[in-house]
């Protein structure tokens, strides 16, 4: 399989690191994870596209985050934990929504219908 860059995504980042969150809380290195890991590895995202996400994210109310219980084991600096927020999980059933419209009208186009 092909790598696919974040630029040929751009426009569902968001909707994509939603529904990483939906599986429960994490923090930036682990989203990334999961999505390359749910990518199969053909999806090549950089802490560069996400963490700019998150923050748009945040800012709309559709995650929260906190920073590590400073007790916690861990190895390195602290990390910023995120979490879907209830207004954040309607928006990723519309961003579902949108995404299935989006490959039903493009497949159509290209005579690949979904």
């Amino acid at each position: 399989m092909e790598p696919i860059s974040g630029d040929a995504l751009r426009g569902h980042l968001e909707t994509m690191a939603l529904a990483s969150l939906e599986k429960g809380e994490a923090h930036g290195f682990e989203i990334l994870r999961r999505l390359t890991e749910a990518g199969c590895g053909a999806l090549r995202l950089k802490e560069g596209s996400l963490y700019p996400a998150l923050y748009r994210l945040e800012k709309a109310g559709l995650i929260a985050s906190h920073w590590e219980d400073e007790s916690a084991p861990r190895r390195g600096p602290r990390k910023r934990v995120y979490r879907i927020t209830k207004q954040g999980t309607r928006q990723l059933a519309a961003g579902r929504a949108e995404w299935q419209q989006f490959v039903q009208v493009v497949g159509n186009i290209l005579g690949a219908p979904a």
